[in-house]
This record gives C-alpha cells, sequence and structure tokens, in this order.
C-alpha cells in the first residue's frame, strides 16, 4: 500500500557533475539486491548495469537532459530523462530511490517531467519504452494516461552498457501520452 509523503521535492536539471549520483541511483532502482526494496526492479530478467557515466553525460545537451529531484539538503530522490523528438519527448531514466517508493515520489517526477516536455521542449505527447513483460510498471503508467501505442524496438543484445539479459524474449513497447497545449 503506497503512503503519502511531505517531502518537499526540488526539482533542477542535471550537470555532469551529477552523473556518478545518477548512475547509483539508477542501479539501486532496477538492479541487484538493493533493487528489491522497491518495485521497480529488473533483477529477475537483467543482471548488470542499468546505465553507466559515458551514458549519463551523453543525456546531457541541446534539447535533451536529465530532471532531478532532490529533497532540502540535496539527497538525490528520483530522476528521469527527457529528449525532445520533433513534436513529442521521450522519458526515461526514470528512478526513484527504492527505499523511498510508494510515496508520490514518482508522481511528482513524472508530473514535472510532462510540464517541462510541454513548456519547455514545446511537445504534445510524451513517449517512452518499456520492457513489455513490466505488467505492474504498464499498468502505473496507463493509470497516469499512457496508452500502447503498437510500437515495439528490440532489446539491446549484446550491448552491456544497458544489462546482461537473463531471457531471449526481451523486447520494449511504445506507451505515450498526449499533453496538454504546448
Amino acid at each position: 500500500m503506497a503512503t503519502s509523503t511531505t517531502t518537499e521535492l526540488h526539482f533542477r536539471w542535471a550537470t555532469p557533475a551529477d552523473a556518478d549520483a545518477i548512475v547509483a541511483l539508477a542501479q539501486a532502482a532496477y538492479r541487484g539486491q538493493a533493487s528489491r526494496a522497491g518495485w521497480t526492479t529488473e533483477a529477475d530478467f537483467l543482471d548488470g548495469q542499468r546505465t553507466d557515466r559515458e551514458g549519463v553525460l551523453a543525456m546531457l545537451g541541446e534539447g535533451q537532459g536529465i530532471l532531478l529531484a532532490e529533497e532540502a539538503g540535496g539527497a538525490l530522490l528520483g530522476c528521469c530523462h527527457l529528449e525532445r523528438d520533433g513534436g513529442a519527448a521521450w522519458f526515461g531514466l526514470f528512478a526513484v530511490d527504492p527505499r523511498r517508493q510508494g510515496r508520490g515520489i514518482g508522481d511528482r517526477v513524472l508530473a514535472e517531467a510532462e510540464r517541462l516536455a510541454g513548456e519547455v521542449f514545446g511537445c504534445r505527447r510524451l513517449r517512452m519504452k518499456v520492457i513489455w513483460l513490466r505488467d505492474s510498471l504498464i499498468a502505473w503508467y496507463g493509470r497516469r494516461g499512457f496508452r500502447r501505442c503498437g510500437e515495439t524496438h528490440p532489446f539491446p543484445y549484446g550491448d552491456e552498457r544497458f544489462g546482461i539479459p537473463r531471457r531471449d524474449d526481451l523486447y520494449f513497447i511504445v506507451l505515450e501520452k498526449p499533453l496538454g497545449p504546448a
């Protein structure tokens, strides 16, 4: 059961100095034993890393960035990547500290990402890729207005920058949500 939070979040765009903290947060939220403290774990079907420093640094630049959610004092609680692609923005690298999941932080990060995609990037749609077997995560996004659009993408097998698959049937489905007028 989710509990509410009164944590005040401060949002800002990441800088290269934040790269190691972002990698650690993503790893904790998705891979390894630490990820099992939350509900976003991919540890049952992927080993290895979720991202690396070079991957994070590549996400900082023109038309894209990583949004950070911090509590007072600067502790990193969540993040997500946004990248403009025409009239849409891709949403990814969404992570919340697994010890703090279920407290509304993810909802608040997603809401801020939607706002920025519309107001800053001028986009009318938010798109994302989700591994097809993540039923509870897909349902979570569905409750927030995202729908499958029929598009799929292959999993990058053989590229350990994205993890080491424990299954041979992984692929991504694309979810999409319309945003308000840009």
